[in-house]
């Protein structure tokens, strides 16, 4: 199982004390082996903070993150599955600035969204650049090391009284840190100050291309809500980021009970922009996957039949679940911690107890029957290494002296 990775840098304020974190996209543990383009990069951040990390222990309970938008992102809808109060939009300085892009960004200053712009160098031609946008920009980014002090000084005299920030980036030394605090910058960033950390990420499984666009055109079609929700029922790792992303909302508290549930309280729009998301990003998905996969669609649909007909979704949803710690090879109460279910499910998934469990031996017997079958029909085909490995993991005896 691979690992995903990004990067955050503490941001300081003048009294030392952290302001924010700016997440960079990573694709190694050691840095960034080929840069997707920012539109990947950026899609890839947005995942994998919203569905395959918790917020509060990535920011911290009230931390906010500058992450790099450029005019693909802005014109893409994906700026709007963000939490205003958590991120801060960063303009790259190389935004190609159409009509459509400044109304964007209007657009989104009027809806409450901080907006800085990056890698200010204080030049005549960026000056002119942005300055449509002033009035809507709350933070100045600063390039202490392309922008000459006296252009600085300048631009920070003229628009100080606009109520913009301004930040200094790219500190290096303690001097150059003295230097601009003396002449009262508000926020610096650097690596004299702090060095970006990698935040490394269990690599789960992720849905393949086919599906998302499949769903996609369903949502596209206006298709019928139970339709929608079948496709989504399909796939259990769709289920589960979903739901993930639904938690990390801050205006959605309800334990999930069922997918329906899921797709009235988000709306067809915020769902069509995450799954637009995981297109843009294009995290791949293993293959191995597919038959953990089709158990664990059968298992929920057996599930489904036996339950009472008010529980049949909690039953459907519990069976998906159920295997969950197979498919995205983790712990699975730790990946239950990560998501908001119904306490009937998670003690299903978690202790194998509770209502649903009668249901769930009935499937799993029915399941050990069938593979006891398979293998011994297929036995002279297996590997004994393998044999070994899967009985050793399963608590077997194994007489070494055979």
């Amino acid at each position: 199982m691979g690992k995903l990775f990004l990067a955050k840098q503490k941001i300081f304020n003048g009294d030392g004390n952290v302001y924010a974190y700016e997440l960079l996209f990573r694709d190694t543990a050691h840095g960034i082996a080929e840069f997707p383009g920012n539109m990947k990069a950026t899609s890839h951040i947005i995942v994998n903070a919203l569905t395959n990390l918790n917020i509060d222990q990535l920011l911290g309970k009230n931390g906010t993150a500058f992450i790099n938008v450029d005019e693909q992102m802005l014109t893409s809808g994906i700026i709007d599955m963000l939490d205003k109060k958590r991120f801060i939009l960063e303009l790259l300085e190389t935004i190609e600035l159409s009509e459509k892009v400044i109304e964007k960004i209007k657009l989104y200053h009027k809806r409450g969204y901080t907006i800085a712009i990056d890698d200010f160098d204080c030049s005549i031609g960026m000056i002119k650049k942005f300055a449509p946008l002033i009035k809507h920009i709350h933070i100045l980014k600063i390039d202490v090391m392309s922008a000459e002090l006296q252009n600085i000084e300048a631009v920070m005299s003229k628009l100080r009284s606009a109520g913009i920030k301004f930040l200094a980036e790219k500190i290096e030394t303690k001097e150059e840190y003295d230097k601009y605090h003396s002449i009262q910058f508000d926020l610096f960033q650097g690596y004299y100050l702090h060095k970006p950390e990698i935040v490394e990420i269990d690599g789960y499984k992720e849905v393949t291309h086919l599906i998302i666009l499949q769903l996609i055109r369903l949502i596209k079609e206006d298709a019928e809500t139970t339709k929608i929700e079948m496709f989504i029922k399909q796939r259990a790792d769709l289920s589960f980021k979903l739901i993930k992303f639904l938690n990390n909302q801050e205006s959605f508290s309800t334990p999930v009970e069922s997918i329906t549930q899921v797709i009235t309280l988000l709306g067809r729009d915020k769902l069509l922009r995450w799954l637009l998301v995981y297109l843009y990003a294009e995290i791949s998905t293993n293959p191995a996957s597919e038959v953990i996969l089709q158990f664990a669609l059968n298992r929920a649909e057996r599930m489904e039949e036996d339950a009472h007909h008010r529980d049949k979704e909690k039953a459907y949803l519990a069976g998906m679940f159920s295997l969950l710690g197979a498919l995205f090879d983790t712990n699975i109460k730790e990946l239950m911690n990560h998501v908001k279910m119904d306490s009937e499910i998670t003690r299903l998934v978690i202790e194998k107890k509770g209502k649903f469990a009668p249901s769930l031996q009935k499937a799993e017997l029915m399941e050990k029957e069938y593979l006891r079958t398979l293998i011994i029909e297929n036995f002279d085909k297996l590997d004994p290494i393998e044999l070994i490995y899967a009985l050793e993991y399963s608590g077997v005896h194994i007489d070494k002296t055979k």
